[in-house]
């Protein structure tokens, strides 16, 4: 650990993505640990490491959450941003991006490009960031790390260049041939030492420089022209080339290496300082001045405005809220008041903390270009931007996606319901992924990026803030309505001692499609007096809303009042609700009831050779296809109509179908009468609810 201050030149911003399992958390500690950072090497198998601190994550042996560690390299402070590779917790692979300068894309050298590193890369093309790739696991039984750059090349293009070529694989793999300097290095068990590049290996080291020379010759005119003439390039022009190529996203270049043993770290070390842009090399971000009510172009400056933005926020019982923050100009100091313009309110700023994973660092101050914490924010969330009265500046927010998983939660004991309504406020506090809302059933619906996701959402609701919830599959926003007109009569007379009850109604009840609920009276001659009305309506519009054939709402139909009777003594408004009532109920089995059910507008993102499949279960859940449309690089796009019924699972087996490379958003649409054989199950459950209720 350190406090030093590190001018921004000297400053790498790194996330680390990639697919769950290539190894992103060892790869990170192991740079950690022998820089000195850490004092001893964690390990995710054992759960002692340093990133994955959160007991779920240790349980797991997976991340889960985004964690920052920061380590010295000479005189340059790279700041890791270790991610999540599992879909569920993509929103914290965002806040990585959100916050860094430059990625490392971490693939295993086993598996080829998994859906997971397609994800990362996607993202990183979105945000512009500069990015490496690291082929790791290089050791691996059945790694291929020859084959997993060409993988690469194929997935994302010839902007892939080898920068190094690996000696060997599995159990042989022992090192690399850097392409750029044409040295070759063998670790022998403690350090990489430098041996003569393997004969065996000659042409193919020819073959791979060139490759690197016409990806990197991309990024300089002059370069490219001594290329494409057949001209050498010396090492110093191909670095120059490289650091710009990179730079401006025009090439990734692409290492490889085994986090487990330590081949190929301290290239990687030198690559990110050579490679990967500094806070310095960022262009200004575009801010708005909300006093002048302009664009603002704001460069990384320490001594200029404050422009910080807050890119992730941890609930912690006993710290309280912890805040990520990147300092993007000026320089933030403790104890400072300071202006959360997104939210339009003042936030004291208390200690300010540099984070080590599950370590904290007190500093005084954190300039631009630094990542780093606070505890204890009172109004500022994931995305907000800070800044300072005289001048408030604020950033468009972080962009998640919309969660596609819905289960319906409860509180698993009478002492958990006291505690729920605050603990899930606290707890969706820091996953911008995840909601939770009232459907129109009345339930508490939590929606997520998936079950890992529901399931590590309620394991931390326990564990921080002692509230203990149940899932189950929601239930179906069903409606009822009616299809025919009838005429129906309803009374109701109670006789007790001394004043009695009654009330006398004839009801016309006829299909309105898309009005909801409508009354009227055509009463002639005052057979029921007007005092009497607002009770009949009442009683109308009370059971429609419990429903009469199965427990849903009953809609798109108008009752009109238009004669019955009354008693001079006995008839109040309460004997005419119950007489409506009545009639309601019996009118709607006669004017031929039907359940209707929401149907969702789906649109499903899918790689081209998973369309067949997706159209197949689609079908299967009674989906309509409305068309298809071509989303480039290799996605389609199916727009369908599917009922929600169908839907509730459909976000995890999508994922399954298409290896966890599709996505779908919904959006409710219209309701459409349920299929008969489906419509007598409902009802039936409904009818067998209400008999075991009564008992």
């Amino acid at each position: 650990m350190t406090t030093k201050s590190v001018d921004l030149p000297h400053l790498r911003n790194v996330v680390l993505a990639g697919h769950a399992g290539s190894g992103k958390t060892t790869l990170a500690e192991q740079l950690l640990f022998r820089t000195g950072a850490v004092p001893r090497l964690g390990k995710v198998d054992e759960g002692t490491a340093s990133l994955d601190f959160e007991p779920e994550e240790q349980k797991r042996h997976e991340s889960l959450s985004l964690a920052a560690a920061s380590l010295d390299d000479e005189d340059t402070r790279v700041t890791l941003l270790d991610t999540p590779g599992y879909a569920d917790f993509v929103a914290e692979v965002i806040e990585g991006f959100a916050a860094a300068d430059g990625a490392l894309f971490v693939m295993d050298a086993s598996t080829g490009v998994e859906s997971g590193l397609e994800s990362a890369v996607s993202l990183g093309r979105t945000s512009g960031r500069a990015a490496c790739f690291f082929i790791n696991k290089c050791d691996r039984e059945n790694a291929e790390p020859t084959n997993a750059l060409d993988a690469l090349r194929t997935a994302f293009g010839t902007k892939i260049a080898p920068l190094h070529l690996a000696i060997g694989a599995g159990e042989s793999f022992s090192g690399f041939v850097d392409l750029v300097h044409r040295k070759a290095w063998r670790w022998d068990g403690k350090q990489e030492v430098e041996i003569p590049i393997p004969d065996e290996l000659t042409d193919e080291v020819a073959r791979r420089r060139d490759q690197l020379l016409e990806a990197a010759a991309e990024a300089d005119d002059d370069v490219l022209t001594k290329y494409l003439e057949g001209e050498e390039i010396s090492d110093p022009e191909l670095e120059a080339c490289l650091r710009k190529g990179v730079k401006e996203s025009v090439l990734a270049p692409v290492l490889v290496g085994s986090a487990v043993k330590g081949v190929g770290l301290r290239a990687l070390l030198d690559a990110f300082v050579r490679y990967l842009p500094s806070p310095a090399d960022e262009p200004p971000v575009t801010a708005r001045d909300l006093k002048s009510k302009t664009e603002a172009k704001v460069p990384p400056d320490p001594a200029g405005p404050l422009l910080v933005r807050v890119f992730k926020t941890s609930a912690d019982p006993f710290v309280g809220r912890l805040t990520y923050l990147r300092v993007l100009s000026g320089a933030l100091h403790s104890q400072a008041a300071v202006f959360n313009s997104t939210r339009g309110e003042e936030e004291r700023i208390g200690q300010l903390l540099l984070l080590h994973g599950k370590e904290q660092e007190a500093v005084g101050e954190l300039k631009a270009g630094e990542i780093g914490a606070v505890a204890k924010l009172t109004v500022t969330q994931t995305g907000d931007t800070l800044s300072s009265k005289d001048k408030p500046l604020v950033l468009d927010p972080i962009e998640f996606p919309q969660p596609t998983l819905q289960v319906a939660i409860e509180p698993q004991t009478k002492a958990d319901l006291d505690k729920m309504g605050t603990a899930l406020q606290r707890m969706i506090d820091e996953e911008p992924a995840a909601h939770v809302e009232r459907s129109a059933t009345g339930e508490q619906i939590l929606l997520s990026m998936g079950e890992a996701h529901v399931a590590v959402i309620g394991e931390r609701l326990k564990r921080k803030f002692g509230a203990s919830i149940v899932t189950r599959t929601p239930k179906v926003a069903y409606r009822e309505t009616i299809r025919g007109k009838t005429q129906v009569h309803g009374r109701y007379k109670k006789q007790t001692g001394g004043h009695g009850m009654f009330g006398d109604v004839w009801i016309e009840i006829e299909p309105n499609p898309g009005a909801g609920v409508e009354f009227g009276e055509k009463v002639v001659g005052g057979s029921v007096p007007r005092q009497f009305f607002p009770g009949v309506e009442k009683g109308i519009r009370e059971t429609a809303a419990e429903g009469v054939i199965a427990g849903y709402p009953l809609s798109d139909f108008k009752a009109t009042l238009y004669d019955g009777s009354f008693h001079t003594v006995d008839s109040n408004e309460l004997s005419f609700k119950i007489a409506a009532s009545m009639a309601l109920k019996e009118g709607v089995h006669q004017a031929k009831p039907v359940l209707l059910e929401p149907i969702m507008a789906i649109e499903v993102r899918v790689p081209e050779q998973y369309m067949g499949d997706v159209n197949r279960d689609l079908n299967t859940r009674r989906g309509r296809l409305l068309g298809l449309d071509t989303a480039g690089n290799g996605m389609q796009v199916v727009n369908a109509h599917v009922p929600q019924a169908e839907l509730f699972s459909y976000a995890t087996e999508l994922r399954s179908l298409t290896h966890g490379r599709g996505t779908f958003t919904a959006a409710l649409d219209h309701y459409e009468e349920v299929p008969s054989h489906i419509a007598e199950k409902v009802i039936d459950a409904h009818k067998k609810d209400a008999t075991a209720g009564e008992h």
